[in-house]
């Protein structure tokens, strides 16, 4: 990514789904990004869910890539406020998690993610989405554990 002068700026890619340890995850890699003046990508993403042989209610795509995306936003205001000090993109995706944060990591200088998130089991080290992106991952990949919560 090119900055405002058109030089190349390192960047930062960081899985965010609203969990604490995803949370925490951004505010590593805004502190990482003020230390090295990258820029962050804040990544959700998002899928419509699939179920079959029971009735469920229908939930549009167009819903659901809003709530996905007002729940980056509402992250991203949280941990770094209205006027970051560090240039940060919210990026919302179509697609499973872990696919979607290698994609967009594209290039990129390292991953942030949390341990686990929204559906992670309790008590789970590593959650599904962060092995994945540890183990295929092109680039470094920093995984955050969130508080532990009872």
């Amino acid at each position: 990514m090119a900055n405002e002068h058109g030089e190349n700026q390192d960047r930062i890619v960081v899985g965010v789904d609203g969990s604490e340890p995803s949370r925490a995850a951004l505010r590593w890699a805004l502190r990482q990004a003020r230390l090295t003046g990258a820029a962050v990508d804040a990544v959700i993403g998002w899928e419509v869910p699939t179920s079959f042989g029971w009735d469920m209610a229908v939930v549009g795509a167009d819903d659901i890539k809003a709530a996905a995306a007002k729940a980056l936003e509402a992250a991203i205001e949280q941990e770094a406020g209205q006027r970051p000090e560090v240039p940060v993109n919210a990026r919302v995706m179509e697609g499973n998690a872990a696919r979607v944060l290698l994609d967009a990591a594209e290039g990129a200088d390292l991953i942030v993610v949390g341990n686990r998130g929204h559906g992670g089991f309790t008590g789970a080290l590593l959650g599904s989405v962060s092995q994945h992106c540890v183990h295929h991952a092109k680039c470094p990949v920093v995984v955050i554990r969130g508080e532990h919560r009872s």
